[in-house]
């Protein structure tokens, strides 16, 4: 399927909350006729997924604090600076680069990347460590497509990811506080899991760039710094990757990253986290609330050790 990228909104021209439900209620009625609508007329359900089959019934966060509290060290350390800086980072055109333990290796263009694929909406929890947590309404695609279209040999065991290396365009390149360029990995159980999803945008529209446009990571059962943005490469591997975060302090980030309220980071509790919107702290859960759907992955393992 081509996604034909629209233009970004202002945040206060962004669809109001209520009005982005009734639609949705409306395509899920119209998919259960069989046809789904769009602006040009009626096209197949299988060009726009309505599936709900992982996702979350709680409140959605509002795009406002979706769009301007946000993690990404590439244009800052505050939760402000990405929203601030983000501006300046250029993705179209954009390429992935494939490489490692596959039989299709190759740079490819992010449009041919997405022609076979069925954009999905899933109601994700997302949580960072810092305690604080968020329902998105993601859209995208589950990693396992891309992973099958790429055939990985019987060596690839773990799949690592790449952000774009560009310090002209994100600036917090040009400091130390990571060790530039961000990376991150997944076992290959995982990455394979249909939670494991490739999103593309957010709330109905394209990926903003302080939310990792054009095309991130999102694993709903780790935490949000599992998340990687703007990813530019994927390499198969056969040994554990090495992730940003491990590098840059190995006792306080393990290479797993799940959300085990058991296990606290040093300098702070897990137990509890704040959903972003809400005063009172809610209970966390472990797995994020995907215990029936993943801990399956890590039976017999010691999840303290393993963090």
């Amino acid at each position: 399927m081509l996604i034909k990228k629209k233009k970004d909104l202002p945040d206060n021209q962004v669809t109001d909350y209520s009005i982005y439900q009734s639609r949705r209620h409306f395509m899920k009625t119209m998919a259960g006729l069989g046809l789904m609508a769009t602006a040009g007329g009626i096209i197949q359900p299988s060009f726009a997924n309505t599936s709900r089959q992982f996702s979350t019934n709680e409140k959605l966060t509002s795009f406002d604090d979706i769009s301007s509290y946000c993690n990404y060290y590439e244009f800052g350390t505050g939760k402000s600076d990405p929203k601030k800086n983000a501006h300046s980072l250029v993705t179209s055109p954009w390429s992935v680069v494939v490489e490692g333990e596959c039989q299709k290796p190759g740079k490819y263009n992010l449009e041919d990347l997405l022609k076979p694929v069925s954009i999905e909406e899933r109601n994700y929890r997302f949580r960072c460590v810092e305690g604080w947590s968020m329902v998105i309404p993601w859209m995208g695609f589950p990693l396992a497509e891309l992973i099958k279209r790429m055939k990985p040999t019987s060596k690839a065991k773990y799949v690592y990811f790449e952000t774009l290396l560009d310090p002209q365009h994100m600036p917090g390149q040009k400091t130390k506080v990571l060790d530039w360029p961000y990376t991150e990995g997944l076992r290959m159980d995982e990455a394979m899991n249909p939670l494991t999803l490739m999103a593309t945008g957010l709330y109905g529209k394209d990926l903003l760039n302080q939310n990792g446009a054009p095309l991130r990571l999102v694993v709903p059962w780790k935490y949000g710094f599992k998340s990687i943005k703007s990813i530019a490469k994927i390499r198969f591997m056969e040994h554990q990757p090495v992730n940003s975060w491990q590098k840059a302090n190995m006792t306080e980030y393990g290479f797993y990253s799940n959300v085990n309220p058991q296990v606290n980071h040093p300098r702070w509790s897990q137990r509890k986290e704040r959903r972003i919107g809400e005063f009172r702290k809610r209970k966390t859960l472990m797995f994020n609330g995907y215990s029936e759907q993943v801990a399956s992955l890590y039976k017999g393992m010691d999840l303290k050790k393993n963090f």
